[in-house]
Formats: structure tokens, C-alpha cells, sequence
């Protein structure tokens, strides 16, 4: 206690900015990979820092502590090679000013986003129209959007199969679907290196199961050969859905909000209402 009690007193006003600017450069980076593919890679990568360390410092061994030495250094320049286009956007979003946005996230209307997508979905199922839509959650798309072509459109069945249909520039690739507005189409998706025992499933069905291997991103295929509808989710693929199945396990995937509770919603509530002219009933 009198130790740390003196290491305070001997801290200035240097050492604090200094102490800060370090918080502040961890905390932009652990910002800047949020919701991303890098966020867990950079988690392994922290605890393994973490267990070498202890081993080095506190059991004191040797030769594994001149180990570590040698490959730290290695490491740290590896690190900017593996969170390039993470660190590329963040540096992007701090040129445009929107990295520091306290603005909160919308809650997206379930019912707004489901039952256009399903009624496209069973349409282009019911004609043998191919399709691919990847439904964003947690985990950012970003890096995909890129590779297609801007849409920015409020989701409509109409939208949708009107992208997929064959006379069409953008029906080959893939649709992301952020919220509720369809981000970009045409998009580039990785394909699974796993070994697929059926030979049905096409590069579709490789795209949306490669999709999900490395995101918590939902994909929903229509199979053009067969007219199936197919879900993947986490590396695996459930297929040969009915409307009935296909709504149900979307629903287990994007449950509606629930209405917050918090003294402060209350009293937000109360004050728009306060705050919202009636109308005068005719009699």
C-alpha cells in the first residue's frame, strides 16, 4: 500500500497524459475491430500475450522467455498485416468524422424485414430463380459490400426479386441486407473449403456456408436447379424449407425487440406523449 501510495506521488502531469494516450490508442484499436471477423482472432491473440508472459515472468523460465523475446517483435509487425482492412476502415471512418458517433443503433422492425425477403424468397423458389441473401447481425459485412454494387434501398420483395431475375446485371452474387435496407448486391462471397458430400449443393450453397464459417451472418439460398430454400448459419446448412419452417427459423435468428423497461424509456414515453397535440372529437 505505502508502495503504491508513493507511485502516485511521484506521477505528473506528463505521466498521466502519457498513461492516457496509451488507454486511448488500445481502446481505438479494440474500437475499431468491433463486430468484426478480427474481433475474436485479436481476443486468442491477447490471451496467448497474456500466458507468455506469465510463463516468462513468473515461473522465470530461461529458454522459453529468450523464446518469446524473438518472437514478439515478429508478432507486432505481423499484427498490422491481419487487421489491414479493419485498421484501413477505421482510419476511413476517423478522416470522415463518424468514428466517434455516440448515435445509438436503430431497432430494426422484425416484421419490416421478414415478410418481404420470405415472400421474394418463396417466389423466386416457386420459378426457379437462384438467389443468395446474406442477412448481417453482429458481425460487420463491410468488406463484402465493397466488392458488389451500392444499393442502399429499402427491403421490398419487389426489390429483391427484381435483383435476382436473370435479365439483369446484379442477379449474380449476392445480396447483404443491413437493418432493413438491401446494402449493396452483386457481392463477392468466400466459398467453404470443407468437403460436401451432396453434389447439389452448388457455388450458392459453398457461398453461404463459406459466409457463415467466419461470421455470425444468416444466408438464405434459393436453389436454382431444384427450386429449394436453404438456411446456413454457423458453417452449416439446414435445406429443403417451407414458408412455415423458413419464418420460424428466421424468427429463432432475429426476434422481434422487446419494449425496454428502464425508468428512463418510461419517462421518455411519457414526455413525447405530453408533448403529441390531440385531436378534437366531432360530435
Amino acid at each position: 500500500m505505502w508502495e503504491l501510495s508513493w507511485l502516485i506521488q511521484r506521477l505528473s502531469w506528463l505521466d498521466l497524459v502519457d498513461i492516457l494516450l496509451v488507454a486511448g490508442l488500445f481502446f481505438w484499436i479494440f474500437y475499431a475491430l468491433r463486430g468484426t471477423r478480427a474481433a475474436p482472432l485479436l481476443r486468442g491473440i491477447a490471451a496467448l500475450l497474456v500466458i507468455l508472459t506469465l510463463l516468462s515472468r513468473v515461473v522465470r523460465l530461461r529458454a522459453f522467455s529468450w523464446l518469446v523475446a524473438q518472437l514478439l517483435p515478429a508478432l507486432f509487425v505481423a499484427i498490422p498485416v491481419i487487421f489491414q482492412p479493419e485498421l484501413r476502415r477505421a482510419l476511413e471512418q476517423l478522416g470522415r468524422g463518424t468514428f466517434f458517433s455516440l448515435v445509438p443503433a436503430a431497432q430494426h422492425n422484425t416484421h419490416r424485414i421478414l415478410t418481404p425477403m420470405i415472400d421474394a424468397v418463396m417466389q423466386m423458389a416457386a420459378h426457379r430463380i437462384g438467389a443468395l441473401i446474406v442477412l448481417e447481425r453482429e458481425s460487420s459485412m463491410q468488406e463484402f459490400i465493397d466488392t458488389g454494387v451500392l444499393i442502399d434501398g429499402l427491403l421490398s420483395a419487389e426489390l429483391l426479386t427484381t435483383i435476382f431475375d436473370h435479365h439483369t446485371v446484379l442477379h449474380d452474387g449476392a445480396v447483404i441486407v443491413r437493418g432493413e435496407r438491401i446494402a449493396a448486391a452483386a457481392c463477392i462471397m468466400p466459398l467453404t473449403t470443407a468437403f460436401l458430400d451432396d453434389r447439389h449443393l452448388g457455388l450458392r450453397h459453398r457461398a453461404a456456408i463459406g459466409t457463415t464459417e467466419n461470421s455470425d451472418a444468416i444466408a438464405v439460398v434459393v436453389s436454382e436447379e431444384r427450386g429449394s430454400v436453404s438456411v446456413a448459419y454457423n458453417g452449416r446448412i439446414i435445406r429443403d424449407l417451407d414458408r412455415a419452417r423458413l419464418e420460424s427459423l428466421l424468427l429463432a435468428f432475429f426476434p422481434p425487440p422487446q419494449p425496454s423497461t428502464s425508468p428512463f424509456s418510461k419517462w421518455q414515453a411519457q414526455w413525447k406523449r405530453s408533448f403529441t397535440p390531440r385531436r378534437e372529437v366531432k360530435r
